[in-house]
């Protein structure tokens, strides 16, 4: 399949993409991750790996559709809630917890 990443043509292949990323050790995922076999590869990381450019050079969104249009699973870490902020009383209330019954 061609594909324009960073404003260069790659040819890429399912099979080229596997053969790319066999022995690389997936980095810490903080975003967006491609699954390349049962590993999750950060978008970046994987972009960098078949185009051979610097991670500066191209964008997550270039890669991610170029990998899901090849047919690999593509996902963004879910968001997180922001925590429940409590007034003052609640907190103190939380902190000291429940009578005690004797």
């Amino acid at each position: 399949m061609r594909c324009v990443i960073a404003r260069f043509p790659f040819d890429l292949t399912k099979s080229g993409v596997l053969e790319s990323m066999k022995g690389v050790k997936p980095e810490p995922v903080t975003g967006e991750f491609v699954i390349i076999g049962r590993r999750h590869y950060p978008v970046k990381q994987v972009g960098q790996a078949i185009t051979r450019q610097d991670r500066r050079d191209f964008s997550a969104g270039e890669v991610l559709r170029a990998m899901s249009r090849l047919g690999f699973t593509c996902r963004a870490l879910p968001e997180v809630a922001p925590a429940r902020i409590e007034n003052p009383v609640q907190q103190a209330s939380t902190m000291l917890g429940t009578p005690l019954s004797v």
